[in-house]
């Protein structure tokens, strides 16, 4: 490839949303990330407020079930928080570039022999090939991953243009 080719992207943010927040990517208790915590917290809770309703049939010496109960819930509701921290600052970043893309008048990527461009109203992120280390691609959207991370919508592009793409990446990066 000895010329450069430009692909313009339209960035309708619905495209963006529909791929970042699909199965639940954007919900803070039940996203991929703090499903399994939140289920475990809620069973922990239930647990203990099963025993402490119980605490009556229980002998003095027995009681002390109730604290290691209580230190179980404590740390499941601990590792919750953090997971949801984690997800609500990712959410807030993808709002963010979400935003910046509904204001943006240009959304090109230029692709050369040896560089890889993508110009957001004239910032622009340029990329050696062999900065990038892995890239995937479904019905859906290509997703490039190296120095700087990239996701394109198929809906925000021409089919011609998303082959293309799809192609030339294909070449370019060393899958590993």
């Amino acid at each position: 490839m000895s010329e450069e080719k430009a692909i313009i992207l339209r960035p309708e943010r619905k495209n963006f949303e529909d791929i970042y927040f699909s199965g639940n990517q954007g919900s803070l208790l039940f996203s991929p990330t703090t499903k399994g915590k939140t289920i475990t917290t809620i069973i922990a809770a239930i647990v203990l407020l099963i025993a402490f309703f119980l605490k009556g049939s229980l002998s003095k010496e027995s009681q002390g079930i109730l604290y290691f109960l209580s230190f179980i819930l404590l740390l499941c509701a601990v590792f919750l928080s953090v997971s949801v921290n984690k997800v609500s600052r990712w959410k807030k970043q993808v709002n963010h570039y979400l935003n910046t893309l509904e204001k943006c008048k240009i959304y090109e990527i230029r692709i050369e022999q040896n560089f890889f461009t993508v110009n957001i109203d004239g910032e622009k992120e340029t990329s050696e090939w062999k900065d990038f280390n892995f890239f995937d691609s479904n019905n859906e959207f290509i997703a490039l991953e190296g120095k700087y991370n990239y996701m394109f919508p198929r809906k925000s592009m021409n089919e011609k243009d998303y082959s293309l793409l799809k192609k030339i990446l294909k070449d370019n990066i060393n899958q590993q």
